[in-house]
């Protein structure tokens, strides 16, 4: 009977130290990776959107997707770009 009780308290233990383990991973996976958001340059984004840099800027000029800017460089983030994607979805109507 003894026995019986040790197994549980064992497997709490094993279980424990395994999700300690893998709250390690990933806080060591955050720390290589500090910045949530994804971030894209100006090429990288264009080259996501399949547009051109003339209508990236276009979308900039006009406030359809936002951005940042440090200096010279421009930033776009990923989510807005998806978001911008999601909005602008059209679902097939042709079955």
């Amino acid at each position: 009977m003894e026995n019986d009780k040790t197994k549980p308290d064992t497997f709490h233990q094993l279980l424990f130290e395994k999700v300690e383990v893998i709250s390690r991973l990933l806080q060591i996976k955050q720390e290589d990776y500090p910045l949530k958001e994804k971030w894209l340059d100006i090429s990288k984004t264009c080259e996501v959107l399949k547009i051109s840099k003339r209508t990236l800027q276009s979308y900039r000029d006009n406030g359809i997707i936002g951005f940042s800017q440090i200096q010279g460089k421009i930033y776009f983030k990923a989510s807005d770009i998806e978001d911008h994607l999601k909005t602008h979805y059209k679902k097939a109507f042709n079955k």
